[in-house]
């Protein structure tokens, strides 16, 4: 990058025109293959699913489902988060995951959650660093993949009343 070039993120909803971006993405970034299900949960959870441009490429991409517990509450489960690697570390996974958690604290959910392969210590400390905690192991939670195991990181927002 030249000195002063300023380089736009910029992010845009998933909608049934444009479904192919993630799908896209998903092939090339994760080792699992995702079902229709997964894209009409992404396409229902409306602003909590979102591309990423980096100067007009689409590079990278959030994709939650919102899930209702006891007493009505919502929870946010974080499907996939994932960046191309030419693009990683220039901030769109972070843009990304507070545009969700900022999301959360507007629609007053407390909760939000993930599934990360044990041995994805990037994917790891990513998620540490905006407050997430491992709150489970799970034996055997992927099929196709080695290894095998996952981890439950969660976040407990906490509402700040203004």
């Amino acid at each position: 990058m030249g000195a002063g070039r300023q380089v736009s993120i910029s992010l845009d909803g998933v909608r049934d025109k444009n479904v192919m971006q993630p799908k896209k993405l998903n092939i090339a970034l994760f080792p699992v293959c995702y079902n229709d299900k997964y894209y009409a949960d992404a396409l229902a959870s409306g602003d909590f699913t979102k591309l990423a441009y980096y100067s007009d490429i689409c590079v990278g991409a959030i994709a939650c489902r919102l899930e209702k517990k006891e007493h009505g509450a919502v929870r946010v489960y974080i499907m996939t988060l994932g960046v191309l690697a030419p693009y990683r570390g220039l901030g769109i996974g972070t843009k990304l995951l507070n545009h969700v958690l900022d999301l959360c604290l507007k629609q007053n959910i407390s909760e939000i959650y993930l599934h990360v392969q044990t041995n994805n210590e990037d994917a790891i400390n990513f998620y540490k660093k905006f407050g997430f905690e491992i709150t489970d192991t799970i034996q055997n939670y992927y099929t196709n993949i080695t290894p095998p195991d996952c981890y439950l990181l969660t976040k407990i927002i906490s509402q700040t009343k203004k």
